[in-house]
């Protein structure tokens, strides 16, 4: 998945509003009442939501280890 596939929504959220959200979507797939399809939509917009996380981490690795250097 690349950063162009994240949906503008999920690109300005930090990590702590995606991890919310995150938490919310799993409480959601644990009813059993919820909708194959819906269920679907919202697994991948978690694993959006992850790869987001993921990206915002190595930027901040990244930032870290610039400013060891100088």
């Amino acid at each position: 998945m690349k950063s162009k596939n994240i949906p503008d929504d999920i690109g300005v959220k930090s990590i702590k509003e995606s991890q919310e959200e995150i938490k919310e979507i799993i409480t959601n797939l644990e009813k059993t009442d919820t909708k194959l399809e819906e269920s679907l939509d919202k697994y991948n917009r978690m694993l959006q939501l992850n790869y987001h996380i993921q990206e915002l981490f190595k930027k901040k690795m990244k930032d870290i280890k610039r400013s060891k250097k100088k």
